[in-house]
């Protein structure tokens, strides 16, 4: 276990509801590998028998775990507290699967960059695996599940991870890309493929919105292969060739389903040149990319619609 040759520091606190003053969630965070700092989101009724879903939440580059939280916002606040709000989302998604207990780890690191934690790291292979399975270890129900989700500079934690398997694990059941696939390559295709055909009830979703005509001070926000749409793009293309997609447009979206909704992709239109890098999890993108494909998908809520948690944020 990593906890035996490194020092932990651990803060332990409640959040209370605003109506009943019961608690609604325990929150644990403790430091891992000297550089990375690990938050658990565990909600207070917690029961070993109930299945378990424990959700990786790889942070943004330049975020910090508790601006990725969000909460109501203060004249004088950092924006970065009202640009992602994974708190509140994490607990309309607790209202709706009230059968399970849904657990988020947030995980950031010093340097708020996924992409240089791992130039720090020349072991990433083996480290982010290691960290993956003891964590989810802590977890002592009887049946779990493991999503890796990530936002940004999140998503190369998620490449990371998968770089160091021989086999993404059946334990593993979801995998959430938000605006955060810049790495991919065609050497992660066949782990993927292989995961998803072989690994009852993985599911697969991928957000982006075409960055590749995106203006920033008159300049481009990324190279024309540079970022998520075209990676993103490229992803699906690669698995068109092994699955059957079918394709919706509407006026903004782009949306690209498996038959059976397993892996699904929501692509943003970009008509006026604009950055839409963090409204895509702002606008429910949290709650749609764990919700998705599920008998929860939709429920009360809709994906970059206005925020069905809003009364939630503390």
């Amino acid at each position: 276990m990593i906890y035996t040759t490194i020092y932990i520091f651990f803060l332990v606190a409640c959040s209370l509801d605003a109506a009943s003053r019961q608690p609604v969630s325990h929150i644990d965070s403790f430091r891992l590998y000297g550089d990375v700092k690990v938050t658990i989101d565990k909600p207070a009724d917690f029961k070993k028998n109930k299945e378990t879903i424990i959700t990786f939440f790889a942070l943004p580059n330049g975020n910090t775990t508790e601006q990725t939280m969000g909460k109501r916002m203060l004249p004088g606040d950092d924006w970065h507290f009202d640009i992602q709000h994974i708190r509140a989302q994490t607990k309309f998604i607790r209202q709706q699967m009230k059968k399970k207990n849904f657990v988020v780890i947030y995980l950031e690191n010093n340097y708020k960059s996924w992409p240089a934690w791992k130039q720090k790291h020349p072991g990433y292979r083996h480290e982010i695996p290691h960290l993956i399975d003891s964590l989810a270890g802590l977890s002592k129900s009887r049946k779990r599940s493991v999503y890796l989700n990530g936002h940004s500079g999140g998503g190369s934690f998620i490449f990371g991870y998968l770089a160091g398997v021989e086999r993404i694990p059946a334990t593993i059941k979801r995998i959430s890309f938000l605006d955060s696939d810049y790495a991919y390559d065609s050497s992660y295709y066949p782990k993927l493929k292989t995961w998803l055909q072989q690994v009852p009830g993985s599911c697969l979703n991928v957000f982006a919105y075409n960055d590749s005509v995106a203006i920033y001070n008159g300049k481009p926000v990324v190279s024309p292969t540079g970022g998520t749409w075209y990676r993103s793009r490229l992803l699906l293309s690669h698995l068109r060739n092994d699955f059957i997609f079918s394709e919706l447009i509407t006026d903004s979206l782009i949306i690209n389903k498996s038959w059976d909704n397993r892996i699904q992709f929501f692509f943003k239109v970009n008509l006026n040149q604009g950055i839409y890098h963090t409204q895509q999890v702002e606008l429910n993108g949290f709650i749609h990319s764990v919700l998705c494909g599920t008998r929860y998908d939709s429920q009360g809520y809709r994906y970059y619609s206005g925020r069905a948690y809003a009364d939630l944020i503390e």
